[in-house]
């Protein structure tokens, strides 16, 4: 993330009342511009073969309060996050016209807080209605 934009995420993270989403809870936010805090749980590729990370397959990440996040590249700010970090994470889209029972399809945006680094990712690999 460019350090513009480290910036202009400390509004959101102070007790202030300026406009913008404001981080409510640990569980995870379920409107579409909320957000809340939570841990970094699991860092880790995207592909496992026996049970062992695939280099380079993709980057994977789980909080704490059960977000999750995937993506075939490499994100270099999910690989440099650690267990425990905290961090605030936003629902950024919801998906649409999608079947009954098909949750997939959720984006989060997720700063850390130790890094002031910033990812956008979707909850599933594939969207809802997709393989």
């Amino acid at each position: 993330m460019k350090p513009h934009a480290a910036i202009a995420m400390i509004p959101l993270l102070g007790a202030s009342a300026s406009p913008g989403p404001k981080p409510t809870s640990t569980r995870p936010p379920l409107r579409l511009g909320t957000c809340a805090f939570t841990t970094v749980g699991v860092v880790t590729q995207r592909l496992e073969d026996k049970g062992r990370p695939v280099s380079d397959s993709g980057s994977s990440v789980t909080l704490k309060n059960g977000v999750y996040g995937v993506s075939y590249d490499q994100i270099a700010a999910v690989q440099h996050s650690r267990v425990g970090d905290r961090v605030m994470t936003c629902l950024a889209k919801l998906p649409t016209h999608c079947p009954p029972g098909d949750p997939r399809g959720r984006w989060y945006t997720t700063t850390n807080l130790r890094t002031y680094d910033s990812w956008t990712l979707p909850d599933a690999e594939h969207m809802c209605g997709g393989a």
